[in-house]
């Protein structure tokens, strides 16, 4: 998912819901420099996204707060996948990998509706 940024708040929600292309020219007719960026997901298909993440910690929270929110926004899936070891298999693993059940912890944690996209955890184990 492709889009374009820039300093001024107020110009990035006026252009949020605008194809990219509407995005750079409003962006570059309010004097402001657009920064071009992007989301991508591993595997979308029917408006359903799939991640699997077996690697550090770190990048669920930014799958499950940033790319599956940003696909559900921009309206291109319904719900989102979020594929993660198992703590018995993640013990087997180096350090870091983030677990199911501590990443389900974290989720539920936030609240209701937070993420405000709907969500699929699945474990995986050995």
């Amino acid at each position: 998912m492709e889009y374009w940024v820039t300093t001024d708040v107020r110009l990035i929600r006026s252009t949020l819901s605008l194809p990219p292309e509407e995005q750079r020219k409003i962006i570059l007719q309010h004097g402001e420099t657009p920064i071009f960026s992007y989301n991508q997901t591993d595997f979308v298909k029917e408006r359903v996204a799939i991640e699997v993440q077996f690697g550090k910690y770190a990048f669920v929270a930014y799958d499950l707060f940033v790319k599956h929110l940003a696909f559900f926004v921009g309206d291109k899936i319904d719900v989102g996948i979020e594929i993660l070891p198992m703590k018995s298999l993640q013990s087997q693993m180096s350090s870091g990998v983030p677990y199911f059940e501590g990443e389900l912890y974290n989720v539920v944690r936030q609240g209701r509706g937070v993420p405000a996209v709907p969500l699929v955890l699945v474990g995986i184990e050995p």
